[in-house]
Order: structure tokens, then C-alpha cells, then sequence
């Protein structure tokens, strides 16, 4: 499967945005005039036609959510991908584009469904354990450390890509960026653990996985669940715009990455 065969299938911009009527009162001036709001749907991911879960998220860059997820959960078990289709119980116009399919060939092990509906803020929830997460993975690679001044400003660097963001004020984004501060993927999408596995997903296809020397960006608060999933596609840094959670900080350490947080108007603390 080649990256050029999945940009040709996955529509990438479709329906992120939508635009409505809204009141607005302006000192005590009301008007009536259209604003865009961010769209949520949601996606439900198989691997191999066995359901994993479903996500609520922003249509756009779906084959990279569903691959990326199979990638960060450790459900692909290193085996490789054979392809990412819409659909896997009818044709994409009759589910609506909202069904995708991760193929193995079977190689890959039977994955347990999750139960209920993985929203757009949390998908982990819980699940699964610092100490299961270090029986899987490996601490990651070390890399030459990204300079301080190259971390102040990414947050800015990848504003100026964030096209939904600038049109609803309601999509987060995730963002791989080089040693210089160069954006080279950035996803947007409602939910934060959605652009990150889109991000992911984007670099599984092309053959980038491991991170190694990449940062991760991510435009809300570093959560757990966050930082798993850096680990496992192999980012030694990780900087947020927001607080991360004591869980995180203490993944991040575990796992070897730098965690930034808070990282606004060039200034940021450092957790690990």
C-alpha cells in the first residue's frame, strides 16, 4: 500500500466544517449573521473486520485516525499494514463515509471491542496501565535534546496551519515538528487524542515510525492518554499549550520524553 493510494481514497478536507444562523448580541446591539462551526461525527474503526471501538471526531484524514489508532494501542501487534479502505459491511456511501477498516490480512490478533463510545476527549479512559504500557514498550530512543528557544516557538508555527481552528475556534491540532521547529504534519480534529492518532497515522503510512528526534505538539492540556501515544510512535518531546495531569508527567518520565506544558507566548515549564 502506498501513501499516494491512501491520499487518492481519503477525502481529506470533507465536511469539517459547517455553517449555521446564529444571534449574536454585541453590546446590547443583536444581529443576525452565519459563523462556522467544527462538525462531529462519528467513526467507527475495525481492524481486519473485527470492531475496535468507536470515535467521535472530525471527518478529515480518516485512514490516519483508524491506522493510527491501531498503531497506538498496540493493536497491530509490529505486524505490517496491508491496506486502510472505507467500510467493511457495505459500500462508504450507504455508512456515510463513517466506517474504516484497518487490514492485516489477519496477521495482526483479534482485537476486544470496547464497550461504549470513545469521545472526542478521551479514548483510553482508564484502560490501561502505566505498568502495562512499560511491559510494551521500550523507553525511547535518545535524540539530541531541541533547543529551548526552538520549543518557544512552535505553538506559533503551527497556528498558522490550524485552517479549521481559524474558522470555528473549536478543533484542537497535533503537530510532528523537526529540531529546528519545522511543522512537517499537522491534523486537526474536536477531539485532542484524534489529531494525535491522525498525525501518527500520517507518518505509520509513510513509512516514518519511529519518531526518533521529532517533537509532538498538541494545541490542549498533555493527558495521559497523550503521552502514551507519543511513546509509542517513538516522539522524545512532547509540548502542550495547557496543563499536563500528574499521570502524564509521570508516563513521560517512564518512558524518557520531554513533557512541556503551558507553552504560550513563548514562555513554558519543563515536567520531565
Amino acid at each position: 500500500m502506498t501513501a499516494s493510494t491512501v491520499d487518492t481514497l481519503n477525502p481529506v478536507a470533507r465536511g469539517r466544517t459547517e455553517m449555521v444562523l446564529v444571534t449574536k448580541v454585541d453590546d446590547g446591539v443583536t444581529r443576525r449573521t452565519p459563523d462556522q462551526l467544527v462538525v462531529e461525527e462519528p467513526l467507527e474503526i475495525r481492524l481486519d473486520d473485527h470492531l475496535v471501538t468507536t470515535t467521535m471526531r472530525t471527518p478529515g484524514h480518516d485512514f490516519e485516525l483508524a491506522a493510527g489508532f491501531c498503531f497506538t494501542d498496540g493493536l497491530l501487534a509490529d505486524t505490517p499494514l496491508q491496506g486502510v479502505r472505507y467500510c467493511a459491511t457495505g459500500s462508504a456511501l450507504e455508512t456515510a463515509y463513517n466506517v474504516v477498516t484497518v487490514e492485516t490480512g489477519g496477521a495482526a490478533p483479534e482485537p476486544v471491542a470496547r464497550l461504549g463510545t470513545t469521545t472526542s476527549s478521551c479514548g483510553l479512559c482508564g484502560s490501561t496501565t502505566l505498568e502495562a504500557l512499560a511491559a510494551r514498550l521500550a523507553p525511547v530512543a535518545p535524540s539530541t535534546p531541541i533547543g529551548h528557544e526552538v520549543l518557544a516557538r512552535v505553538p506559533d508555527a503551527v497556528a498558522k496551519a490550524q485552517g479549521v481552528y481559524a474558522s470555528t475556534g473549536a478543533a484542537h491540532a497535533a503537530a510532528a515538528f523537526t529540531a529546528d521547529g519545522e511543522a512537517v504534519v499537522v491534523r486537526e480534529d474536536i477531539g485532542r487524542h484524534n489529531a494525535v492518532d491522525k498525525v501518527v497515522g500520517r507518518m505509520l503510512l509513510d513509512g516514518r515510525l519511529p519518531a526518533t528526534g521529532l517533537g509532538l505538539f498538541v494545541s490542549g492540556r498533555a493527558s495521559f492518554e497523550i503521552v502514551q501515544k507519543a511513546w509509542a510512535a517513538g516522539f522524545g518531546t512532547v509540548v502542550a499549550v495547557s496543563a499536563p495531569s500528574a499521570l502524564a508527567v509521570a508516563t513521560a518520565r517512564t518512558a524518557g520524553i520531554v513533557l512541556v506544558g503551558f507553552a504560550r507566548e513563548g514562555r513554558f515549564n519543563v515536567y520531565s
